[in-house]
């Protein structure tokens, strides 16, 4: 099927910079300066691309924040947003902690040594899952409603931002420093949370608050007024919250939706997250998700809080499908988004409160894995190798594809959600040059594949030509480019994906990096006139280097498939190193590389060669089971073999997963009297890092408890007694423990030369 589009020139509208930054705070040391305009964020006039990921630093084991932070930089972050919850510093009133896994100030710097910005959300209200929304219980008594004007909780919070400027003191972007912009709330007059006091009782909620633009201004003034020197201050935009002038809205999407069963079961919608729009629009449709006060045009549509992965609640148990996250960050980019930004990217594990739990009781007690694309023990998931081809592509062309206005083909908008056949599509160009964003992903369905599509365009200089041959299988997106840029070369049409630039090696050529997605019909690079390709794109090979000659113009080109391009990382921005499946590669410093494997011995490969010399090689653990002892009703001994404990932290082996599966409701892990970790049972195999329990493990002898609760049919609590005697009588109980196994990670040291 042909589909016929005219397209107009749209380069000379002019975009000017908006009074949200705050002078003197926009600018470092060196002159650099941010500044934001009604389209996107610049840095030295430039566009900018910002790709943020959510990592929740009180909610990792401190010692790993170095190389999680490595971690997402390596798959395209440059933005960290992360939450203070004030109950993780402030638990007991007038009690502070900023140490261990609480040390913000340290997280920070970190954060700059990994060489990302970072967006501080500041609360006071956070909610992501927290015990009452992150809000502390002492709150709950005073004489004032929370997220309010009065004076009283207003000076609580002045105390709060003090607390956390003092933690942030010279690490501002105006110092040198990281921290680009601070977030004012969460979710204010849409969203709260339970008063986790009263759950099971009264059952009371935390205020979503009333008093509009007011409440945010008076915010932002207390942290000006505590020393938090920012360039911008951002709120969140989405279900009516109030957005004053001078503040950044973010935006977000979340097709997986928990709280639909906070009180009850059901079957979950299809959503319509996964349908092209042109967000900058004054025209838009609106939705629930997206309706805001202002006219679209006006600002940036810029993100902090699209489904990077999502929790499973006590009623609703899922398995995420890795591919959604990738989907959501093609139908933003196509839609208009100028800034990328997932939550969760990075899961973690919540801190042990003073007695308490310091998760939302709808949520497991200490996981927050989140199924995130980095899991809450550093596994790095499908999710995360599939998105850093798009995070490549968004940095490295940055100033190609940012300016770039969105064309959004007539009734893309309006597709209903549960078609499975039509070609879902958007554009983003300037009338003559851009780039085809094509999705065939739906939330809750699936998708038949596409095939032999093809789109005509009729540029604004009146060029005609034609994209053909495109197709995509179940669950897969792309981009397409159209009078591509590449260094002087103009790639004319393209069925294959841009990923990357290489910088030229002294003496060599410059390189682009294309992969051919799944499913196309046909996979081809077609070129201005005169040019010359060594050989064509070969459908059937894995990786293809090919040489492009256009008058005194020489590129290289290498083009992979889709799984290639998962198992590929950039390095030293002129190097691609391809890892197997179980491995992932991270930088630890300046041409220095830790490869980390459940494999004792991967396979690496490097285009162009380069010499990789091990500094340390670890040494292969040999198998070794768990002794598995019953205990009682659902309740297993797991004996860990002293072997596999002793090498952990040595000979290379930086952590061991304890896989465990199970069938039935909640699985508790204990270490003496203190819980580990806890799960909520959805089919899929549970995954504890033994790395961050390793004093709890030689205080009891390698020996953990596993607690099973099963799932129960035909419960209810006997009364009938005259002696207050209750009892819980149950039909039938269904779970088991089907298997423990240990799987170590080891660590590589590489040397790149």
């Amino acid at each position: 099927m042909a589909i016929n589009i005219e397209l107009r020139a749209t380069s000379s509208k002019k975009h000017h910079d908006l009074p949200i930054t705050v002078q003197g705070d926009d600018v470092d040391p060196q002159g650099k300066h941010i500044a934001i305009n009604d389209y996107f964020i610049s840095m030295d006039g430039k566009p900018w691309y910002g790709v943020c990921g959510e990592f929740h630093y009180s909610r990792v084991d401190a010692d790993r924040w170095d190389e999680e932070l490595a971690k997402m930089a390596m798959n395209g972050i440059n933005i960290v947003s992360t939450y203070v919850f004030w109950n993780h510093h402030e638990e007991r009133e007038g009690h502070w902690n900023f140490t261990g896994n609480r040390n913000l100030r340290e997280f920070v710097r970190l954060c700059a040594r990994n060489h990302m910005y970072v967006i501080v959300r500041l609360g006071p209200f956070a909610h992501g899952e927290a015990r009452n929304g992150g809000l502390p219980d002492w709150l709950y008594g005073k004489p004032y409603d929370v997220r309010s004007l009065d004076p009283g909780f207003l000076a609580a919070v002045l105390d709060l931002y003090n607390h956390e400027a003092e933690q942030l003191r010279g690490l501002y972007y105006a110092d040198g420093g990281p921290i680009i912009a601070a977030q004012l709330d969460n979710e204010y007059m849409h969203s709260a949370a339970p008063w986790e006091l009263t759950t099971g009782v009264s059952n009371e909620w935390i205020p979503g608050g009333h008093d509009g633009e007011a409440y945010l201004q008076a915010l932002r003034t207390m942290a000006t007024q505590a020393g938090i020197r920012v360039p911008f201050f951002t709120s969140t935009g989405w279900g009516g919250s109030p957005v004053p002038s001078d503040v950044l809205p973010l935006w977000g999407g979340y097709a997986y939706r928990p709280w639909l069963f906070y009180a009850h079961g059901g079957e979950h919608p299809k959503t319509d997250e996964y349908l092209y729009r042109n967000y900058h629009a004054d025209d838009c449709k609106r939705t629930e998700e997206f309706d805001p006060a202002y006219p679209p045009s006006s600002l940036p549509y810029a993100c902090c809080e699209m489904g990077g992965g999502m929790f499973s609640s006590y009623r609703y148990r899922f398995q995420l499908p890795m591919k959604s996250v990738d989907a959501m960050a093609n139908i933003k980019l196509g839609s208009g988004c100028n800034m990328l930004g997932y939550y969760m990217f990075h899961g973690g594990t919540n801190p042990q409160g003073d007695g308490i739990y310091l998760n939302e009781s709808q949520t497991p007690k200490r996981s927050y894995d989140f199924q995130a694309a980095i899991g809450q023990y550093g596994q790095v998931r499908e999710s995360c190798k599939r998105l850093k081809t798009i995070h490549s592509l968004v940095q490295d062309f940055s100033e190609q594809i940012t300016p770039l206005e969105v064309y959004l083909p007539s009734g893309q908008d309006c597709i209903d959600p549960a078609d499975s056949d039509s070609l879902r599509w958007s554009l983003r160009t300037d009338g003559l040059r851009g780039f085809v964003f094509l999705n065939n992903f739906q939330d809750h369905a699936e998708m038949n594949p596409q095939k032999n599509q093809s789109i005509a365009l009729t540029l604004a200089d009146g060029q005609r030509l034609t994209i053909d041959g495109i197709g995509l299988e179940n669950q897969e997106n792309c981009i397409l480019p159209f009078n591509m840029d590449l260094d002087g070369i103009t790639l004319v049409c393209a069925t294959v994906q841009p990923v990357a630039r290489l910088l030229p090696r002294s003496g060599n050529r410059p390189t682009f990096v294309f992969m051919k997605p799944d499913g196309m019909s046909r996979y081809y690079m077609r070129f201005q006139e005169g040019a010359v390709m060594s050989e064509e794109v070969d459908a059937d090979a894995q990786r293809q280097l090919i040489t492009v000659t256009c008058g005194d113009k020489t590129i290289d080109v290498v083009v992979v498939n889709r799984n290639q391009s998962n198992a590929m990382y950039v390095v030293d921005h002129d190097s691609l190193v391809f890892v197997d499946d179980d491995s992932n590669l991270f930088m630890s410093s300046p041409g220095s590389a830790v490869l980390e494997s459940s494999s004792a011995h991967p396979v690496i490969e490097s285009w162009p060669p380069f010499s990789a010399v091990l500094n340390s090689e670890p040494v292969a653990l040999p198998h070794q089971d768990v002794r598995v002892d019953e205990a009682g009703t659902m309740k297993y001994i797991l004996h860990l073999p002293s072997l596999a404990m002793d090498a952990l932290g040595h000979h290379g082996v930086t952590d061991m997963l304890l896989r465990i599966r199970y069938s039935g409701d909640i699985a508790w892990l204990w270490a003496g009297s203190t819980l580990l970790d806890d799960n909520f049972a959805n089919g899929s195999t549970w995954e504890v890092g033994l790395r961050d329990y390793r004093r709890e493990l030689r205080d009891n002898d390698n020996t953990l408890v596993l607690g099973l609760t099963p799932l129960k049919k035909g419960s209810f609590v006997n009364v009938d007694s005259a002696m207050a005697a209750r009892t819980e009588q149950v039909e039938l109980t269904v779970g088991r423990l089907i298997s423990v196994e240990l799987t170590p990670i080891y660590a590589y040291e590489l040397q790149i030369r």
